[in-house]
């Protein structure tokens, strides 16, 4: 990387609260739309992935209101926060009680976004920077915001999370209607409203439901 994650961070986000989440605030992206463009067409230069973590999608909106509105569900356990981007969810799960939080994510920048998230509010968060799919895990629950947007990604993770499963991994997704999600597979929880970016999604508000995968 030829730039500080750090440095770029702090100077393209601000402290904020996501709208459907506002007991949590993160560092975000004040223009979507144009940081969006500039890491597109110029920061891979500097070695920027698309900045997944600068955005509270609204996938991992619904899934963090939810844990904090079912604590039972993580409280005293283990979770695992998969895909964690900005690390919206595994601060959720770590407030709502959890014994202990990793975030997980292939994107070298998410941990210093998840270091600076879980900094500004109070919490610890683990984080593993490792390809887990396909892998064996140590985790009681397993969470995961809008992973099912790209037709590849969600044809590695339904497997795996088909074999976490069947070992007893409980495993709950948050989804705002993307095209690759496995129907088949999930258990309904609940449905949010969640105001979004215009300029990263097709409207103004996504219905985003929380389900439950089972193999």
């Amino acid at each position: 990387m030829k730039t500080e994650p750090e440095v770029f961070i702090r100077a393209n986000t601000s402290p904020m609260a996501p709208p459907h989440v506002p007991e949590i605030r993160l560092h975000l992206a004040d223009e979507a739309h144009e940081l969006w463009l500039k890491t597109e067409e110029e920061l891979a230069e500097i070695g920027l992935p698309p900045p997944f973590w600068a955005f509270a999608w609204a996938g991992g909106q619904g899934l963090a209101r939810y844990v904090l509105d079912h604590p039972d569900i993580v409280a005293g356990k283990c979770v695992l926060d998969f895909a964690t981007g900005s690390g919206l969810v595994a601060i959720a799960a770590k407030l709502a009680g959890a014994a202990k939080v990793v975030a997980a994510d292939i994107d070298p920048w998410t941990e210093t976004a998840v270091w600076l998230n879980a900094e500004l509010n109070k919490v610890d968060i683990d984080f593993i920077g490792a390809d887990l799919i396909g892998r064996n895990v140590e985790a009681d629950i397993l969470l995961a915001g809008d992973v099912f947007y790209d037709a590849g990604f969600a044809a590695a993770i339904v497997p795996w999370f088909k074999m976490l499963s069947r070992q007893g991994i409980a495993i709950v997704v948050g989804d705002p209607g993307r095209s690759y999600l496995p129907k088949e597979n999930l258990e309904f929880c609940a449905v949010y409203e969640v105001p979004v970016t215009r300029a990263l999604e097709d409207s103004e508000v996504k219905k985003t439901t929380v389900w439950r995968f089972t193999a």
